[in-house]
């Protein structure tokens, strides 16, 4: 999330610190949608989750489905990823968690226990990203068989769990019980910095760039110009891949330029490219301005530079929040600006406004979309979470000094950067200090610029 707001001050003396309301309230930052389970991080770092809990991927201590979100870590972490019926967490200490299904050993923890409904410390440190994979429906030999991902801080990639079709990029086919290992076990030693988890395949970046897949194969989801499943990982595109996503039978890529590119499964028209067909190469779907995808059961979602969300595929339970439920084949405009984060389920969707506020939409059989009911969904995007009061605003106050306040709520924890400007045409902007956000999101800076001029100024977050 990069908020940025701006503010002439006019002969700005002092940059004091006020305390911003927020209420106890805080924006939420992350979210990740699994096959009938939502989960979201708010800014004090604390997880949230929602909908379908058959085998304790909520981690509530219950096997029970809830239809409000629900608290269920306090605070300290950091990132989330929802397999079909699998959760998995980091936390600000490069812990690895996880809860739910654990039939194939996805969890890691050396068990093939069937599922916990509680969180579980699989690793105590040194992870820095994590992927879940997800299976839609009952398939044989394996029901909702799960895989995981996860890299360590020297960019190694290690993976778990089910891999009857290669998708752990092992070497080897797990073609008998319990089809795959229970144990982290090391893929790629170095150099991995994006991971991205399907049905039953998998794919990664490297720090040059270049895309990487393993497994599943059936529809040309690995973009390699054939249908053959690999258990190796085989090189796709040799550079200027910046961003990856998979969804249970496709995949969605970013290149430097901005360019979206897509392969697989086209069902539903989840490919955006005009048609039905599947396609095992990569296709150029949208030139540029491109900044974040997702891809779910059978839609993909994508954002632009201009904040705007669009959506294609699958769309019979209104996952695509156009206000229909007919499948397009071509990218359509859900939200006009402002939205910041996506994540895509098996049939339903989330995003996230520059505001903090969280929106949902599509199938909500399981109460996946946290809206207090267990309708069968929505086609339209509704509210789950508010944005807290202040959130992503700069507020001004004259002192009686003739000095000037300025207070910022932004992210809590999140780095944000003061910057100054003696003129907007053209801008030169100068960053004078930078500050972490309060864990209430609150933004302390202290300076004293020249009174001598009129300034410009703004606050944004630094990556």
């Amino acid at each position: 999330m990069k908020p940025l707001q701006s503010a002439k001050i006019a002969c700005l003396l002092c940059l004091a610190v006020q305390q911003a309301f927020t209420g106890g309230a805080q924006p939420v930052t992350r979210i990740a949608s699994g096959y009938g389970h939502s989960l979201f991080l708010k800014s004090d770092g604390s997880l949230w989750a929602m909908g379908y809990n058959s085998n304790g991927q909520l981690g509530d201590g219950t096997y029970n489905n809830t239809n409000r979100p629900e608290q269920i870590v306090a605070g300290n972490v950091t990132a989330i990823a929802a397999g079909a019926i699998h959760t998995l967490f980091l936390t600000s200490d490069g812990g690895l968690w996880g809860m739910g299904n654990n039939q194939y050993g996805e969890l890691g923890d050396g068990t093939y226990n069937l599922h916990t409904n509680l969180p579980e410390q699989i690793l105590s440190g040194n992870v820095t990203a994590i992927a879940a994979g997800s299976d839609s429906v009952a398939k044989s030999p394996g029901q909702h068989a799960g895989h995981s991902l996860f890299l360590k801080s020297g960019g190694s990639l290690w993976a778990m769990g089910y891999d009857y079709f290669g998708q752990l990029g092992d070497g080897a086919y797990s073609t008998n019980a319990p089809y795959g290992t229970n144990l982290p076990e090391q893929i790629v030693a170095s150099n991995v910095t994006a991971i991205a988890a399907g049905n039953w395949h998998s794919l990664f970046l490297k720090s040059d760039g270049s895309l990487w897949a393993m497994g599943n194969n059936q529809y040309g989801q690995l973009g390699d110009g054939s249908y053959n499943n690999t258990n190796s990982p085989e090189q796709i595109v040799a550079g200027n891949v910046t961003a990856i996503a998979a969804g249970y039978y496709h995949s969605l890529f970013l290149k430097s330029d901005g360019s979206l590119w897509a392969m697989g499964n086209n069902q539903y028209g989840q490919l955006g490219d005009g048609s039905y067909n599947n396609t095992n190469s990569p296709e150029q779907i949208v030139a540029g301005n491109v900044t974040a995808i997702t891809a779910g059961g059978g839609h993909s979602l994508f954002l632009k530079r201009d904040g705007s969300l669009w959506g294609m595929g699958e769309n019979d339970v209104g996952q695509l929040g156009d206000g229909t439920s007919v499948n397009t084949n071509r990218p359509v405009q859900i939200v006009g600006g402002n939205v910041t984060a996506i994540a895509a389920g098996n049939g339903h969707s989330l995003f996230l406004k520059s505001d903090g506020s969280l929106w949902a939409m599509g199938w909500n059989s399981f109460g996946q979309l946290g809206d207090g009911t267990y309708n069968i969904g929505t086609n339209l995007p509704e509210q789950i979470v508010a944005g807290p009061p202040g959130y992503n605003q700069i507020a001004v106050r004259l002192l009686s000094s003739g000095n000037v306040s300025l207070s910022f709520v932004g992210i809590a924890g999140t780095d944000y950067a003061l910057d100054r400007t003696f003129s907007l045409s053209p801008a030169d902007w100068l960053p004078v200090a930078t500050n972490p956000a309060g864990p209430g999101g609150v933004l302390v800076f202290t300076n004293t610029p020249d009174p001598a001029t009129n300034n410009f100024w703004r606050i944004r977050s630094v990556p």
